[in-house]
């Protein structure tokens, strides 16, 4: 079978749909499951607060091109399948909605929380940081729930 009818603009699109919901939900499962209580437990709080702001200056680069790929490829699935966003299932419908909650918290966290870390870490102020970072947790931990259902909604393809 030749490379050019395998590879697809529609397979094309899938891949970088699939790549981007994988770089920011992984990542956020990374961070909240894994990397947070290790610095729990390895960090003190000046430590930890510093890597946060470091971690989220590199993760939250990933995130924004996610955050333009999603609905790029997305809408490019809708026209190749559906043949526009009227004969899309519930589920995609779903999948979209989801998409806008999450892209809503990872815009607070990041216009709203994170300069109030930066500003507490720059000032020294390791309480105030500690409470920025909790806002942050909460959310991003709220966001990794919305993204681990829309990857199950997107997995199990439901007939709603």
């Amino acid at each position: 079978m030749p490379l050019d009818s395998l590879l697809t603009l529609d397979s094309v699109f899938y891949a970088l749909h699939v790549l981007s919901a994988l770089i920011w939900v992984g990542g956020m499962f990374f961070a909240w499951m894994i990397l947070r209580p290790a610095a729990v437990s390895a960090l003190q709080g000046p430590a930890r607060l510093t890597l946060w702001l470091e971690v989220f200056r590199r993760f939250f680069q990933w995130v924004w091109l996610t955050i333009v790929l999603l609905p790029i490829s997305g809408v490019a699935m809708l026209e190749s399948r559906f043949a526009g966003f009227a004969g899309a299932p519930k589920s995609v419908q779903v999948m979209m909605g989801l998409y806008i909650a999450m892209l809503a918290l990872f815009l607070r966290v990041q216009l709203l929380q994170l300069p109030q870390l930066r500003q507490a870490v720059s000032n020294e102020d390791w309480p105030a940081g500690a409470s920025a970072l909790g806002k942050i947790r909460r959310l991003v931990g709220f966001n990794l729930l919305l993204g681990l259902s829309l990857v199950a909604i997107a997995a199990a393809r439901p007939n709603f």
